[in-house]
């Protein structure tokens, strides 16, 4: 990851002071970096120990980055990873703009390894993650949203770029098409339960703790899991009440709306979905041949499930 830290600061690189602020602000916030960590960790379980693994772990970065600034514009988000927001900070024009560099310096660097099929998978996953935006945007304010809908927009948004991650190193690789197919599973799922656990804590977690102001989703009108569940399993009132909470968007609903999520069970059925998930994600390994790298990708699936940020 020290390699891949490396990469980010010398692609990042460019003559405008304005992008550099921006794209060094965001970058040298952290996170989790969970999307680099899969292309490294398959591409080394698979054998393979080029250089070009630290490039494409940066690439996923990249695009991962640019999908944060171009969501925090949408949201009107202000606070991530426990600081403002490049939007709130810079405003909203030169965060979609240095969102559309790093889109477009990811692609350069895609182009750089000369592999079709590493340009092929990128190309299908950024395509894919913007249709799930789109989705989610049309979703907003909407309590009628059923569980499949729901799970269609964060495979999309969320999964996909897992997804994608995984494959890479297998790609990297040159592994068989079932062995690129089993990592590409992994992906899916790990970021899927990822997003489920996410949706969870923004009415079970604190805002020290998430980095971002518990009750966001609420405020964008997201109808997610918890909410999709809560209404499921409460009384009609409690139902209509998380309804108007939705099409509002009204976060000052926002105490009443944790009882209720938490009364009808909705949290611990997420996380239990979320657990289902992982294990589907565990499963998939049984194609990659044991070594410490396939151990650190089991220790990612529990820790998916067992995280309060």
């Amino acid at each position: 990851m020290g390699e891949v830290d490396k990469v980010i600061r010398q692609r990042l690189a460019s003559e405008v002071v304005l992008i550099n602020q921006i794209s060094d602000y965001i970058i040298s916030a952290g996170g989790k970096r969970i999307r680099p960590m899969l292309v490294l960790l398959f591409a080394n379980a698979l054998g393979f120990q080029g250089r070009e693994r630290f490039e494409m772990a940066a690439v996923v970065e990249f695009i991962h980055t640019a999908t944060l600034l171009h969501d925090d514009v949408v949201d009107e988000s202000e606070l991530r990873r426990g600081r403002d927001t490049a939007n709130a900070l810079f405003g909203n024009a030169p965060s979609v703009l240095v969102g559309d560099f790093l889109y477009s310096r990811a692609f350069q660097m895609m182009v750089s390894v000369n592999r079709m099929r590493v340009l092929e998978v990128l190309a299908d996953a950024t395509n894919i993650i913007a249709e799930g935006e789109v989705l989610q945007l049309m979703n907003m304010h909407d309590p009628d949203i059923d569980i499949p809908a729901y799970l269609k927009v964060i495979r999309y948004k969320t999964a996909k770029l897992f997804e994608a991650s995984a494959r890479l190193g297998a790609v990297l690789a040159d592994a068989p098409r079932d062995i690129e197919d089993a990592c590409a599973d992994y992906g899916r799922s790990l970021g899927t339960a990822f997003q489920l656990i996410d949706d969870m804590l923004d009415y079970q977690g604190s805002t020290a703790e998430l980095g971002k102001n518990v009750g966001d989703d609420l405020r964008e009108g997201k109808p997610t899991l918890p909410l999709l569940l809560a209404m499921e399993r409460g009384t009609p009132e409690q139902r209509e009440f998380i309804r108007q909470a939705i099409q509002q968007g009204e976060v000052e609903r926002l105490p009443e709306i944790i009882r209720i999520v938490s009364e009808t069970g909705a949290l611990e059925a997420t996380r239990d979905a979320a657990r289902v998930e992982a294990d589907l994600a565990r499963a998939t390994l049984q194609a990659i041949p044991p070594s410490p790298y396939r151990e650190a990708l089991l220790e990612l699936c529990v820790r998916s499930i067992d995280r309060s940020s």
